[in-house]
C-alpha cells in the first residue's frame, strides 16, 4: 500500500493535536509514516503509532535547536528519498507553511498550503481549501512530483487506530545552508492556561465593541467558562486593548475551531477570512445590521456587556 509521509510537529516529545489529524487524514491515502525531528523525537512513537503510524522515524540532532527550519527540510527530503510517499503532509503553521515551501522546491514538485481536506483521487492525492477569505472551495493536485499539502488544524477528527509504529532512526546529512540561520535566544512565552488559539475547539474573539482592554476580562471569563481560547479582531489589536498572537484574521491567525463565538466584531472581510471555516458560528453584536450576521449560524443582537456575562453565568451554572 502507498504511503504518506507525515511530519510530526511536538514539543520535546508531547505530540500536539494538528499532527494526529494529520494522521486521519494520512490513512485515507495510505500507510501513515511519521517523521519526528529534534529533541524527545523517539518519545513521540507510541502516541503516533496509537493514531495510525505503521513507522516512525526519527532523526536527532542539535541542529534542530540551535538553527531554524532548514534542517527539518533536510530531514524530510532524506524521508522522502527513504519512503518515496504519495504525498507529504505538514502541519499548516507558519514554519510548517516555510518548510512545506522548500521541501516541495527541493522535490521539483508543487505546495498546497492551508487545506481543510485530503482525499485519495483517480490522478493522485486531491486537497479542499477554502480560498477568498472562504467564499470559495476548492479542490486542488498537484500536477508534477510528490504533492507537499499542509493541513490547517482542526480539519479532521482525532481516530485512534493502533498500528505497529515501528522506530527507525534515519540518517540525515545537513546541507551548509541548515546553518545559515542561528537561534540567539529564546523566551518562554507566558502561560494563559488557555488552548493554543489555532488548535482549540471553542474560540471566543472580541471586537472594537468591547470598547478597551480592561473590558476583554469579560471575553476572557466566557473563554475559561468553555475552556477556549481567547481571539481578538483586528481592530481591539491596533487599539492595543490584546496582543498581536491572539488576533484572527487574514494579516492575524486562522483558526477553524468547532465553535466561534465572535463579540463586538463587525464581520469585515479581513476578521471573516480567519475564522469562515469553523464548524459553527455565533455573533453578539448590538448592530442588527452588521455583516458579521451574514455569516453566522446563531447571532444575538444585543448589548455584549449584558448577553456576555448572562451566558459565562449559564455556562457555569450547567456545569455544576
Amino acid at each position: 500500500m502507498a504511503e504518506v509521509l507525515v511530519f510530526v510537529d511536538h514539543v520535546g516529545g508531547a505530540v500536539r493535536k494538528p499532527t494526529l489529524e494529520l494522521l486521519a487524514l494520512a490513512r485515507r491515502v495510505g500507510e501513515p509514516v511519521a517523521l519526528a525531528v529534534g529533541e524527545g523525537a523517539g518519545d513521540t512513537a507510541g502516541v503516533l503509532g496509537e493514531h495510525g503510524a505503521v513507522r516512525v522515524l526519527t532523526v536527532s540532532g542539535a541542529e534542530f535547536g540551535e538553527f531554524l527550519v532548514v534542517p527539518k527540510v533536510d530531514a524530510l527530503q532524506a524521508a522522502c528519498e527513504a519512503v518515496s510517499p504519495v504525498a507529504v503532509l505538514v502541519p499548516s503553521s507558519a514554519e510548517g507553511k516555510e518548510v512545506a515551501a522548500r521541501l516541495a522546491l527541493r522535490l521539483g514538485s508543487g505546495v498546497i498550503t492551508d487545506a481543510v481536506d485530503v482525499e485519495a483521487g483517480a490522478e493522485g492525492v486531491v486537497a479542499t481549501q477554502s480560498v477568498f477569505a472562504a467564499s470559495f472551495t476548492t479542490r486542488s493536485r498537484v500536477s508534477r512530483g510528490v504533492p507537499v499539502v499542509t493541513v490547517k488544524p482542526n480539519s479532521a477528527a482525532v481516530e485512534v487506530s493502533p498500528a505497529a509504529g515501528a522506530v527507525e532512526e534515519l540518517a540525515v546529512e545537513f546541507s551548509e545552508a541548515a546553518r545559515g540561520t542561528r537561534v540567539t535566544g529564546r523566551t518562554p512565552r507566558e502561560s494563559t492556561g488557555r488552548p493554543e488559539l489555532t488548535e482549540a475547539a471553542i474560540v471566543v474573539s472580541g471586537g472594537r465593541g468591547v470598547n478597551g482592554a480592561e473590558n476583554f476580562a469579560v471575553i476572557e471569563a466566557l473563554a475559561d467558562a468553555l475552556g477556549a481560547a481567547v481571539g481578538a479582531s483586528r481592530a481591539a489589536v491596533d487599539a492595543g486593548w490584546y496582543p498581536h498572537s491572539s488576533q484572527v484574521g487574514q494579516t492575524g491567525k486562522s483558526v477553524s475551531p468547532q465553535l466561534y463565538i465572535a463579540s463586538g466584531i463587525s464581520g469585515a472581510i479581513q476578521h471573516r477570512a480567519g475564522m469562515q471555516t469553523s464548524k459553527t458560528i455565533v455573533a453578539i453584536n448590538k448592530d442588527a445590521e452588521a455583516p458579521i450576521f451574514d455569516l453566522v449560524d446563531y447571532g444575538v443582537v444585543g448589548d455584549l456587556f449584558q448577553v456576555v456575562p448572562q451566558l459565562t453565568e449559564e455556562v457555569n451554572t450547567r456545569k455544576g
